[in-house]
């Protein structure tokens, strides 16, 4: 079987020009673009005509790539001998569940290469004009997922989150009532200073 490739690539944001270097190198020379739901147009015309476009996202309402055939996918494109750029929103590592496709690729011995992406939970803030940290204010910062925080099925640590001095609670939109409320269950002050950002760089919507 020929070798293929398999590039994990963080498209950063959203924008282009937050793209990095080496991600605009690959898309233009792949062979396979499998990519989700935060990839902007812009981003997927760097690839060549030729490239096969493969959308593998979530959508609100809609039907959902389940993560195993996200795998079997990858499998067979690199098998094929095929440069693939799994590209990823973000950063593929920062809840992005790149690790998860890392761990299958390399069971499978696909060889495989991470591409680190610019993350929301640091970019957004920034867009906000936000400092995660700032010296005599917050020296320490703790990104969190807001997908497990419905229960405890996650094992969050909340005593020990309401004692962080910035918290960062990415994909956390329809949570956020919960979340506040077992932050101040736990300690926090009701008085704690709060931003809510969605689309932070998707002007055109």
């Amino acid at each position: 079987m020929p070798a293929g490739f398999v590039y994990l690539v963080g498209a950063g944001p959203g924008p282009l020009d937050l793209l990095t270097l080496k991600a605009a190198s690959l898309l233009k020379n792949a062979d396979v673009i499998v990519y989700d739901r935060l990839i902007q147009p812009a981003v997927l015309d760097l690839a060549t005509p030729t490239a096969e476009r493969i959308f593998m996202g979530k959508l609100l309402g809609g039907p959902v790539s389940q993560q195993d055939d996200i795998h079997a996918l990858l499998l067979q494109k690199a098998r094929e001998g095929k440069t693939v750029v799994r590209l990823k929103g973000g950063d593929p590592f920062m809840f992005g569940r790149g690790g998860e496709e890392a761990e299958f690729l390399a069971a499978h011995d696909v060889a495989f290469e991470v591409v680190p992406g610019v993350s929301s939970a640091l970019a957004a803030p920034l867009r906000a004009g936000i400092a995660v940290t700032h010296r005599g204010v917050s020296s320490c910062v703790a990104f969190v997922t807001g997908h497990e925080t419905q229960d405890d099925a996650g094992g969050l640590d909340w005593e020990a989150l309401a004692r962080i001095q910035t918290l960062v609670f990415v994909m956390a939109v329809d949570n956020v009532r919960r979340i506040a409320t077992r932050l101040i269950a736990h300690g926090r002050s009701p008085s704690t200073p709060v931003a809510i950002i969605q689309k932070a760089f998707w002007d055109n919507e």
